[in-house]
């Protein structure tokens, strides 16, 4: 799979990842560098010729978020101002998705703010992973492709023939997305009914609704931070009688502390996304990579042959 006359650059909290998703189309990681200076300036150097090239840069921001932000649009500017014919931004972790309303008084709606930054950078295309908020492609006036993580996740578990399962979404706001899971995967649906009463990470499950006792239960989200909410779950459902509990998540942020609390939990075990590389705390053995690699290379490929991107999946989002 080798794509001809397309650059791919790597911002500095996705190396690992923009290195795989080149390996699967055969080309070699452009060359570019960032430098921090000591009063914390980010500085970006383009050290390919790209006049007249399609350029990808993949920037995950997070860990630090604003820094890693920033960074992606001094990239942007950096590609832009070089000539390149296109500039597509490829966003694994597109950290301020969770900011997509204003529902208090006197607060920003921070993804509008970011998509904004991303175009006046000079972005000709957004690709992103499993956006926290759907809409979030409306607040942008450049295409945006938002993939599924769903297929390969999917897969893995599939490979593990679970007896029994069960999927289980961690709230009423993922309930749509959870389906897809149950439907991917030909098994019942049922929700925990869970409140969150401040700006924290103290979570209260107060039922799970459906069916899960004598069943390995399979809690799906986009992302996590501090893990709360599915250790919350995870103990919610073995009282309730559930065998075994995994968790599947797009995007494993884990703050400090995350470890700790999944070590210490029912969860035998969670699977994330390689989409974030530069978490601030260390893998447990109860935590599995599974890489997007591929999908995000076939991605940058169907772009580059200007074929259909929501053809890679089997079937639409329900």
């Amino acid at each position: 799979m080798i794509i001809d006359n397309t650059l791919i650059f790597a911002g500095s909290r996705s190396l690992r990842l923009t290195k795989a998703i080149c390996s699967c189309l055969g080309v070699e990681p452009a060359a570019g560098e960032v430098i921090t200076f000591s009063e914390g300036n980010t500085f970006v150097r383009v050290l390919e010729n790209v006049r007249g090239r399609d350029v990808y840069i993949v920037q995950s921001t997070v860990f630090p978020t604003n820094d890693s932000f920033m960074e992606l649009l001094f990239w942007i500017d950096a590609l832009s101002r070089a000539s390149a014919a296109s500039v597509t931004a490829i966003i694994p972790y597109f950290s301020y998705a969770k900011g997509d309303k204003k529902d208090e008084p006197r607060v920003s709606i921070r993804a509008r703010v970011c998509a904004d930054c991303i175009e006046v950078a000079g972005c000709d295309r957004v690709v992103t992973l499993d956006l926290h908020a759907p809409q979030i492609q409306g607040f942008f006036r450049v295409p945006v492709d938002n993939l599924y993580a769903l297929p390969v996740l999917v897969q893995r578990i599939t490979e593990l023939d679970l007896p029994e399962l069960v999927v289980v979404s961690p709230d009423a706001g993922f309930v749509k997305a959870a389906r897809r899971y149950a439907h991917a995967l030909g098994t019942s649906l049922a929700i925990a009914n869970k409140e969150r009463p401040a700006h924290n990470e103290q979570v209260l499950v107060q039922e799970i609704i459906g069916d899960v006792r004598g069943k390995t239960a399979l809690i799906v989200d986009d992302f996590t931070i501090s893990a709360s909410t599915l250790v919350e779950v995870a103990q919610r459902l073995r009282s309730d009688g559930a065998r075994a509990v995994y968790a599947m998540v797009t995007h494993g942020v884990l703050t400090p502390g995350s470890i700790e609390r999944i070590e210490a939990s029912p969860l035998e075990r969670l699977f994330i996304t390689d989409t974030i590389e530069t978490q601030p705390v260390s893998l447990s053995a109860k935590i599995e990579l599974v890489s997007i690699a591929p999908l995000l290379a076939e991605a940058i490929r169907r772009i580059h042959t200007r074929e259909s991107v929501s053809g890679m999946f089997s079937s639409p989002p329900l």
